[in-house]
């Protein structure tokens, strides 16, 4: 029988200056057998065997919760579990800076990614992490039946959902790393941005206008 072993979301983020002076992101967010479930430049999640190269990325060997890899003309060891570590003192993206416009009811709206893959944002900060349904965590190809199982209160009751931590997080044009969320058993029709997000920036609001600043 196959052993998987899979932890999601769990990430470590290295970043270092590539040969064209522009920050190059590797995010180990788990294992797949023996394969590396790796997220390069805010990407869709991989899978790369040892031996293989994705992106620049070779894998060289894997163990049950690391990779050793090459790739920017030196070799790393990514170990899942551990915090970001950023080198060569780049932010994330490049750019620090949201501004988001409400619509007729008041809401904020933005497009964004999750691990790389697209999805629609809706600001609420009554929420304190990241909420998706477990309709669009499966769209989205997010791994969350491993997850921490929490009760929540859904229309039908109480339900179980699960809570994760995503590798990546794209707004507008802002990348994050290691972010919190909650994925639950009732359907919603966008993906709330909660403040496991929003706590990252300095959010001001005038009229219709709401701009976020990117303060770590």
């Amino acid at each position: 029988m196959r052993h998987t072993h899979w932890l999601p979301g769990v990430s470590l983020s290295l970043l270092l200056a590539s040969g064209l002076a522009q920050a190059q992101s590797v995010v180990l967010s788990g294992m797949l057998g023996n394969k590396a479930l790796l997220v390069v430049d805010g990407g869709a999640p991989k899978t790369v065997a040892p031996g293989e190269t994705y992106k620049g990325v070779k894998v060289v060997a894997t163990r049950s919760d690391a990779a050793d890899l090459e790739f920017a003309g030196k070799r790393h060891t990514l170990r899942v579990g551990d915090t970001p570590v950023q080198m060569a003192g780049n932010a994330a993206s490049g750019s620090t800076r949201v501004v988001l416009t409400a619509d007729s009811q008041g809401h904020f709206f933005s497009q964004g990614t999750i691990n790389g893959a697209t999805t629609q944002f809706m600001v609420d900060t009554g929420a304190s992490v990241v909420s998706m349904s477990q309709a669009e965590a499966e769209r989205l190809g997010v791994v969350y039946k491993n997850g921490q199982a929490v009760q929540m209160s859904t229309a039908n009751g109480v339900a179980q959902g699960w809570r994760i931590r995503l590798a990546t997080v794209r707004v507008g044009d802002v990348q994050l790393y290691d972010v919190e969320a909650v994925v639950t058993p009732a359907p919603m029709p966008y993906v709330l941005l909660g403040n496991s997000v929003l706590s990252r920036f300095q959010m001001n609001r005038t009229n219709d206008q709401m701009v976020l600043e990117r303060r770590y």
